[in-house]
């Protein structure tokens, strides 16, 4: 078998693995409607995905009162949470996850999720036996500071070099350039794949099938 070039494989979460992209938008829509705020376009709802949650909603809602962003947030997890059941994962998602971990990849994720959120996704799905460590936003620092990449790397004894960050957004990308780690983008999350390109993505997949294969060629 042709050698591996990547030790650590990391993963986004939403709009990476999990249809949620559309789902995270309206609801932080309706929540900016709850309290009566700007409510932001759709993409710059879409934008702000893959950040931790405060820094998304300041993002988003730029003109709030900051003394109201606890209520927003608040508001915000009401509706994603009434609602997360509905949400899959995007097809193939499942046997690539199962082909990395039968190549023996370390396989993680770095998402600006809760905690709580993540775990509760990670449980709908059934994937958590599939990932060696996980990262959200609420136990360090939002992408695309480096630090989540860098104590998933630490914690499985990766170095920078051999460690792959894939995600639907240049938060995801940045993250990866700020940790000394290689970046691939997939087109079918949040952000438009044309803004990928300052970043130098070692690919672009336009769906887990296509992620996949290059996968099991290239990584």
């Amino acid at each position: 078998m042709k050698s591996r070039r990547f030790d650590l494989i990391v993963f986004d979460w939403d709009g990476t693995l999990f249809d949620s992209t559309g789902l995270i938008v309206r609801c932080i829509q309706s929540a900016c409607r709850d309290i009566g705020a700007e409510v932001p376009s759709d993409e710059a709802a879409a934008y702000v995905i893959g950040l931790g949650l405060n820094d998304a909603l300041k993002h988003a809602v730029p003109g709030l009162d900051p003394s109201r962003y606890p209520e927003l947030g608040s508001r915000y997890r009401q509706h994603y949470f009434a609602r997360q059941h509905e949400l899959v994962l995007f097809d193939g998602v499942l046997p690539m996850l199962q082909t990395l971990k039968a190549r023996n990849h370390w396989l993680a994720v770095a998402t600006g999720k809760s905690r709580r959120g993540l775990d509760e996704a990670l449980a709908q799905s059934d994937l958590g036996s599939l990932f060696d460590s996980t990262r959200t936003a609420d136990e360090t620092a939002s992408k695309p500071h480096p630090m989540m990449l860098e104590q998933l790397m630490r914690e499985l004894g990766a170095d920078p070099h051999r460690t792959l960050m894939i995600g639907d957004t240049t938060h995801d990308l940045q993250l990866a350039a700020n940790a000394g780690a290689a970046a691939v983008g997939v087109s079918y999350g949040a952000h438009e794949p044309a803004a990928f390109e300052s970043f130098a993505p070692l690919f672009v997949a336009h769906s887990a099938p296509e992620l996949h294969d290059w996968l099991v060629r290239h990584a």
